[in-house]
């Protein structure tokens, strides 16, 4: 039930997000993208190419660097089974020059250990343009729900 509750708030979100992004507001929505997906495959190559290497994230009250959330979600990571599903809904993308910013809610389906999870939190990015693409800088979480 509660699933089925989580994923009709998400899709009533998704009515209201931006239509047919174009340009620019897709490479950067591409990037986020890659940089949860690195997450998911617990890379952390792909993290560090998604990401500026001062990159800081404001989660749970704290703030981490790279290597704190390398630490924590990929070395610390060790459960065999495990499963990350990242689901967008974009609420604001702009850009002016080589920075860029981002507002998105994101639900993220999790199964480790056998149990099956969701986390959904609303979220703001930072980027900057190195060398032609777009990098996180800052990233800024805020947990809606977690069941």
């Amino acid at each position: 039930m509660i699933k089925i509750l989580l994923l009709t708030i998400f899709s009533v979100g998704l009515l209201q997000a931006q239509q047919n992004p174009t340009g620019s507001r897709q490479a950067i929505h591409q990037t986020i993208r890659n940089l949860f997906e690195s997450l998911s495959n617990r890379d952390s190559i792909s993290l560090k190419n998604n990401c500026t290497a001062d990159i800081l994230f404001f989660e749970y009250g704290q703030i981490w660097n790279l290597d704190t959330l390398i630490r924590k979600a990929i070395t610390k990571n060790t459960t065999t089974d495990f499963k990350r599903i990242n689901n967008f809904n974009f609420i604001d993308t702009a850009a002016e020059g080589n920075t860029a910013w981002a507002s998105y809610y994101i639900l993220s389906e999790f199964v480790k250990d056998g149990k099956q999870s969701f986390i959904q939190w609303l979220e703001t990015v930072v980027l900057v343009k190195d060398k032609k693409r777009w990098r996180v800088k800052v990233l800024h979480s805020s947990l809606i729900k977690r069941s």
